[in-house]
């Protein structure tokens, strides 16, 4: 297939698409260090396919600058990926790279066009966030620009994703303004509310999946393929990692406590022969925070309940520093190692680690990077670029890669006529 990927993010649904062997013609994604993450998931990509993926290794290991990786795999010289913010003034600008993109791989056209918008409006905790001000955010409108390379390249079929509250947003307006544009551009729609755990993925993170085609196709909505996890819990995905302490970093050849498990084998989080651990790392944490992930472990651990902020300030009142103990009492939350799927790992993890906790109470910390991208089902041969704080925000806007290999799959199929 030939993709075209926008408001690309890390490269999470990108993920899923490369591993049925798309071709794409252009990744478009305005943050910077999201950018520098696609090209070195490009230059990955790019190796696999020449059999070089040692040149790829030599670049975990540091033994390479990231420009020899990139000028190795043919990505320094390369527009594929777009680092400009889509608006009225870049639109043309952005459209002319993607048609010489296509013009330089000899692709006739766009078959797929993937991605979604970001939108303040659309998120539950974006509204409740920017409050009165969310209604002004420019960002409710992106999806307009969506449209409009629906019509500049008239794909046979385009897949949007988004939060849940996509549909309830402005009382149901964004939506049905969304679907009336989609129509009006030549496209037949339907979707459905995925959950990552029924995709081969241990969190319950939820998606909205729209899935367009052109009015003359004779598609409808894919059945995307189920993968049972009944076997797994969220330990499984932890269990190999080396123990770390609070602003550690551990990464090297060789650095992983055990051999892959099964769940992590199948989820392709692991390879047998791959033994390079990166961006095992975690931020800091002040003892107060130490002592209250503590409680909060044995919280769930004593009596399976999840620690309660008010409750805490009467029995452990030196660890208090918030004056409001009523309205967020539930501002710690443990990765439960014992159930079938973590809570949803989100992009505030950008700003502390307190919704995040590992449950191993030697540790007494959040979640490193390593772990995190785990959970979202990135394999451990994924390498982030930028800062922690960026590449924590980079994991929680992402697409699992495990769910977004199953919908590229289906994908696939109807356009092949499978």
């Amino acid at each position: 297939m030939v993709v075209l990927d926008l408001f690309s993010g890390a490269g999470g649904l990108t993920e899923g698409f490369f591993r049925v062997g798309s071709e794409f013609v252009g990744h478009v994604e305005a943050d910077k260090y999201a950018c520098e993450t696609l090209k070195t998931r490009t230059a990955y990509w790019n190796l696999k396919n020449q059999n070089k993926l040692d040149i790829y290794e030599q670049y975990l290991l540091k033994n390479i600058s990231r420009e020899a990786l990139l000028n190795e795999a043919k990505v320094l010289t390369s527009d594929d990926v777009i680092n400009i913010p889509i608006s009225d003034e870049t639109f043309d600008n952005i459209t002319a790279k993607i048609k010489k993109n296509l013009s330089d791989k000899k692709a006739k056209k766009v078959d797929v066009i993937i991605g979604g918008p970001p939108c303040q409006a659309y998120s539950i905790i974006g509204r409740a966030r920017m409050k009165e001000n969310v209604g002004s955010d420019p960002r409710n409108h992106l999806y307009k620009y969506y449209v409009r390379f629906l019509k500049e390249f008239e794909p046979k079929m385009f897949v949007f994703e988004n939060v849940p509250g996509l549909k309830s947003a402005g009382n149901g307006k964004y939506f049905q303004d969304l679907k009336q544009a989609i129509e009006d551009a030549g496209y037949d729609m339907a979707l459905d509310e995925l959950i990552a755990s029924n995709y081969g993925v241990l969190q319950t993170r939820k998606r909205i999946i729209i899935v367009g085609w052109q009015k003359d196709k004779k598609y409808k909505y894919p059945n995307f393929e189920r993968i049972e996890n009944k076997d797994y819990f969220v330990k499984h995905v932890l269990e190999d990692l080396p123990i770390i302490k609070p602003g550690e970093r551990i990464e090297g050849k060789g650095m992983y406590k055990k051999s892959p498990n099964q769940y992590l084998l199948s989820a392709n989080i692991r390879e047998e022969d791959f033994n390079i651990l990166t961006q095992h790392e975690t931020r800091p944490h002040n003892e107060r925070d130490r002592e209250i992930y503590r409680e909060t472990i044995l919280a769930w651990n004593n009596k399976k309940e999840r620690l309660n902020y008010a409750e805490l300030a009467k029995r452990r009142p030196e660890l208090i520093t918030h004056k409001n103990i009523t309205s967020f009492t539930n501002r710690f939350n443990l990765i439960k190692a014992d159930i079938g799927a973590s809570h949803t790992i989100l992009a505030h993890m950008a700003m502390d680690g307190h919704y995040y906790i590992h449950p191993d109470i030697k540790q007494l910390r959040s979640l490193s990077i390593r772990e995190a991208a785990r959970l979202q089902s990135f394999p451990d041969n994924f390498y982030f670029e930028g800062p922690r704080t960026s590449i924590f925000r980079q994991i929680g806007n992402a697409v699992p890669p495990k769910m977004a290999e199953q919908i590229a799959k289906k994908i696939e199929e109807i356009i092949h006529g499978k």
